[in-house]
């Protein structure tokens, strides 16, 4: 089976997560609530992809950003999740994919996938290490 890899990315800010609500004409998980993200292009390295998804679904770049961690997600095809958490960027964010982006407290965020829960779960564990800067 092939895997196609992706990047998904956490913004934060102010305690809060920013989710987004899928179409229901995406081909994979329609109509749920998750992490925003996209595939990873042909060439292209995990940070290329971050930089490219996050101007083309929400129309900001990042500025500061740190890998999260790399989770196996089965949808329509089997996905290899790589999570960054943004902390700083420069635009004002629109959705130009998802039916709708919005902000929620990271402490009652609810996705609905579990490769996303996982990766929130993994966000709430790591918050505090000073090594990290998120």
């Amino acid at each position: 089976m092939q895997v196609h890899e992706c990047v998904s990315f956490l913004l934060v800010e102010d305690e809060q997560v920013l989710l987004e609500k899928r179409s229901k004409f995406k081909e994979c998980d329609p109509e749920i609530i998750a992490i925003p993200g996209g595939h990873i292009e042909q060439g292209e390295s995990q940070q290329e992809a971050l930089l490219r998804e996050i101007q083309e679904e929400l129309g900001v770049i990042p500025k500061s950003y740190s890998y999260l961690c790399s989770l196996y997600h089965p949808t329509t095809e089997l996905q290899l999740l790589h999570y960054y958490v943004v902390s700083k960027w420069d635009g004002d964010i629109s959705s130009f994919e998802a039916d709708e982006v919005f902000w929620c407290e990271l402490s009652e965020a609810q996705v609905d996938t579990l490769a996303d829960k996982v990766a929130m779960s993994e966000y709430h564990r790591l918050k505090g290490n000073p090594a990290l800067q998120f």
